[in-house]
Parts: C-alpha cells; structure tokens; sequence
C-alpha cells in the first residue's frame, strides 16, 4: 500500500513535497521506495546521492542516508561514496540536465567505469526548477524559456548514451507505468555493474504550458499510447517509431564491476 510507503520510506516532517500539481517525479519517488521494498533491502545500507533540480529534491524526502550534492556532481559524490563503502547500494537520482548537460562527463564516464552505482533519470525534457529552459532532451522544435521559438538541438537518447560509453544495464520507464518502472529500477538495482533506468516525467507546468500539451491527464495520457515495449519495437521501422517512447530493458551486458576489480588489485599488492 502506498501510505505504508510514505511511512517506512518518506520523512514526514518534509512534506508536503513541492513539486507542482500533476508533476511525475512525486510517482517516480514512489517507484524508487517501491523497488526498494519489493528487493527488501536494508534502510540504512541504502544511500540516495541527487545532484539540483526538481528531481533531486526526492534526496530529502526519502528517508535513507541522503545526500543532496551540488548541480551535476551527484554521480561524482556517489563515486566517492560506492569506491569508499562498496558494500552499500548506492541510488543516484537525477534530472535530464543535472546527468546529461553538466553532468554529462560524470555520466559517461561513471558508465566507462562500470562502476556499481544505480542511476536514475527523472527525464522531464525541461529545467523545471530554474524556469523552464531546454534542456538536452527536450525534442526538437519543442519550446522553452531560451528556446521561445523552438528548440532547434537534436535531443540526447540518455539510455543510448550510456549502453555506448559502457553501462552494462539500461532501461527506459514512464511515470504512467509505475509497475513496468518498478520492475525496471528494482532490476537496475541487482543488477551488478552501472545501471541507467530513464524514467519519462511529465512537467504540466514549464513544458506542457509552452508546449499546450495539455493538462497532466493529458500528457500521462500521451506516455499511455505513446510508449512502445521494447519486444515490439525491434519489430517496426524508424518512420514507426518516429516520436514514440521505447520502454523495458534496452541492454544487459556483464562487465567487471569496478569496486570489485579494485580491492582485487589491493588483495594482489598486500600479498
């Protein structure tokens, strides 16, 4: 049950969130203590490391051993943190800036390293806690506060990016689907090795506005018959899949974890 959730996992004395009405990084924060609780780990060997934005703002909610880093940082605080104590589960959430814009060299080569971290992307393809500016995955055309005309970048495929610079597990989930998104971050998080789950967001407030996307119900309703499983994607063509979410676990690959491979080299020296 959700409210047995919010008292197992959330600091009460927190809330309310502040998130906006409709926002779905409020789901995407539950499916996280959701995978948790399903795997059954232990609280207090579980860090949660977030970087700034809206996403990040879920390291003070949730009640593990937090830490709420500078804009960018947070895979390299996490870093730190798994090379230190490999033997806890280190979760880094994110924005799709916080990882792919200043964050983008941490991203890659956290993924290079293969190194033992869960890394989740709260992917509203907007800067939604500093005014709606685009981002680097805010798709082509689409508006912003520094893109009023639309944005004329290509967008970053997250979860492509990291599969290329090594990520041994990738995923893509939907705030709509928060069983699918569960299952994908409760995976990542067993996974051995860099797992990237990018979860689609949805921000009613700076991006659906700009964009008359809609209400919330709207833009959950778009991810609803938008999303394509991965198994039925393989099927179809680019012109098909031109405009769609692809969902479910992208790649697996095994790769030694880079933690282990480090105290392999101080086992060989002190011999």
């Amino acid at each position: 049950m959700p409210s047995k959730l919010v008292d197992k996992y959330l600091r009460e004395a927190h809330l309310p969130h502040i998130w906006c009405p409709g926002c779905g990084h409020g789901v995407l924060m539950r499916d996280v203590a959701q995978a948790v609780d399903n795997i059954g780990l232990d609280r207090n060997k579980v860090v949660l490391v977030s970087g700034i934005g809206c996403s990040s703002r879920a390291a003070g909610y949730m009640d593990f051993n937090t830490m709420h880093t500078t804009h960018g940082r947070a895979l390299a605080f996490a870093t730190g943190i798994k090379m230190a104590r490999p033997d806890l589960e280190v979760i880094c959430i994110m924005g799709d800036g916080d990882a792919s814009a200043i964050g983008g060299n941490h991203l890659i080569h956290a993924a290079r390293r293969n190194i033992g971290i869960t890394a989740i992307v709260f992917n509203n393809d907007i800067y939604g806690m500093t005014g709606g500016q685009y981002s680097p995955t805010t798709p082509y055309g689409e508006k912003g506060t520094t893109a009023p005309y639309g944005n004329i970048d290509r967008p970053f495929d997250i979860a492509k990016i990291a599969q290329a610079c090594g990520a041994t597990y990738t995923a893509r989930g939907t705030a709509y689907d928060a069983v699918l998104t569960t299952k994908l971050i409760e995976d990542g998080i067993r996974h051995k090795g860099f797992s990237v789950i990018e979860c689609a967001s949805i921000c009613p407030t700076y991006y659906g506005r700009k964009n008359k996307k809609g209400s919330a119900v709207d833009m959950y309703t778009w991810q609803k018959e938008n999303s394509i499983r991965v198994e039925k994607a393989q099927a179809m063509s680019p012109e098909e899949l031109k405009g769609k979410l692809v969902v479910g676990k992208l790649s697996e690959d095994d790769f030694p974890e880079l933690t282990e491979q480090y105290q392999a080299i101080i086992d060989r020296v002190r011999k």
